[in-house]
Protein backbone atom coordinates (compact mmCIF):
# COMPACT_ATOMS: atom_id res chain seq x y z
CA UNK A 1 0.00 0.00 0.00
CA UNK A 2 1.55 3.27 -1.07
CA UNK A 3 0.41 6.04 1.21
CA UNK A 4 0.32 9.42 -0.45
CA UNK A 5 -1.55 11.72 1.85
CA UNK A 6 -1.72 14.64 -0.54
CA UNK A 7 -4.21 13.46 -3.18
CA UNK A 8 -6.97 15.96 -3.85
CA UNK A 9 -8.49 18.30 -1.33
CA UNK A 10 -9.78 15.63 1.06
CA UNK A 11 -7.97 15.31 4.35
CA UNK A 12 -6.45 11.91 5.04
CA UNK A 13 -7.58 9.93 8.06
CA UNK A 14 -4.95 7.38 9.00
CA UNK A 15 -6.09 4.55 11.27
CA UNK A 16 -3.08 2.87 12.85
CA UNK A 17 -4.09 -0.50 14.26
CA UNK A 18 -3.06 -4.04 15.08
CA UNK A 19 -4.94 -6.89 13.43
CA UNK A 20 -4.64 -8.94 16.64
CA UNK A 21 -6.14 -6.31 18.95
CA UNK A 22 -9.78 -6.55 19.95
CA UNK A 23 -9.73 -2.90 21.04
CA UNK A 24 -8.52 -1.86 17.57
CA UNK A 25 -11.37 -3.81 15.94
CA UNK A 26 -13.90 -2.12 18.24
CA UNK A 27 -12.48 1.32 17.43
CA UNK A 28 -12.71 0.57 13.71
CA UNK A 29 -16.43 -0.14 14.25
CA UNK A 30 -16.84 3.08 16.25
CA UNK A 31 -15.17 5.04 13.45
CA UNK A 32 -17.46 3.49 10.83
CA UNK A 33 -20.51 4.36 12.97
CA UNK A 34 -19.42 7.98 13.36
CA UNK A 35 -18.83 8.47 9.64
CA UNK A 36 -22.04 6.67 8.68
CA UNK A 37 -24.24 8.41 11.24
CA UNK A 38 -23.06 11.83 10.15
CA UNK A 39 -23.16 10.85 6.45
CA UNK A 40 -19.48 11.67 6.12
CA UNK A 41 -18.41 8.64 4.09
CA UNK A 42 -16.54 10.83 1.61
CA UNK A 43 -15.11 13.43 3.99
CA UNK A 44 -11.75 11.69 4.33
CA UNK A 45 -9.44 9.49 2.36
CA UNK A 46 -9.16 6.67 4.88
CA UNK A 47 -5.94 4.70 5.23
CA UNK A 48 -5.78 1.63 7.45
CA UNK A 49 -2.23 0.94 8.57
CA UNK A 50 -1.46 -2.37 10.30
CA UNK A 51 1.51 -1.95 12.64
CA UNK A 52 3.00 -5.30 11.55
CA UNK A 53 2.69 -4.62 7.82
CA UNK A 54 3.94 -1.02 7.82
CA UNK A 55 6.29 -0.44 10.77
CA UNK A 56 7.93 2.30 8.67
CA UNK A 57 4.73 4.38 8.77
CA UNK A 58 4.23 3.68 12.47
CA UNK A 59 7.71 5.09 13.07
CA UNK A 60 7.31 8.00 10.62
CA UNK A 61 4.15 9.15 12.41
CA UNK A 62 5.65 8.47 15.87
CA UNK A 63 2.78 6.18 16.84
CA UNK A 64 3.36 4.77 20.30
CA UNK A 65 -0.15 3.49 21.15
CA UNK A 66 -2.65 1.51 19.12
CA UNK A 67 -5.15 2.31 17.88
CA UNK A 68 -4.27 5.85 16.86
CA UNK A 69 -6.18 8.13 14.49
CA UNK A 70 -4.26 10.84 12.63
CA UNK A 71 -5.76 13.53 10.39
CA UNK A 72 -3.41 14.79 7.67
CA UNK A 73 -4.23 17.87 5.63
CA UNK A 74 -1.93 19.83 3.30
CA UNK A 75 0.93 17.40 4.07
CA UNK A 76 0.73 18.25 7.79
CA UNK A 77 -0.57 16.28 10.76
CA UNK A 78 -3.54 18.37 11.91
CA UNK A 79 -4.79 16.18 14.76
CA UNK A 80 -4.05 12.93 16.58
CA UNK A 81 -6.13 10.77 18.88
CA UNK A 82 -4.54 7.84 20.71
CA UNK A 83 -6.55 4.92 22.10
CA UNK A 84 -10.05 6.34 21.57
CA UNK A 85 -12.64 4.79 23.87
CA UNK A 86 -15.86 5.28 21.93
CA UNK A 87 -17.98 6.99 19.30
CA UNK A 88 -18.43 10.22 21.27
CA UNK A 89 -14.67 10.72 21.64
CA UNK A 90 -14.03 10.00 17.95
CA UNK A 91 -16.88 12.26 16.86
CA UNK A 92 -15.60 15.18 18.89
CA UNK A 93 -12.05 14.57 17.62
CA UNK A 94 -13.28 14.66 13.99
CA UNK A 95 -15.84 17.46 14.53
CA UNK A 96 -13.83 20.16 12.70
CA UNK A 97 -14.11 18.11 9.48
CA UNK A 98 -17.60 16.60 9.84
CA UNK A 99 -20.84 18.02 8.44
Amino acid sequence: MGVSLTNGSKPGLVFFHSSVSGHCRRVEGFLAQVLQRRKNHDTFRIYRVDDQERPDLVERFSVLNLPTLVVVEDKQVQARLERPRGCREIESFLAPWLN
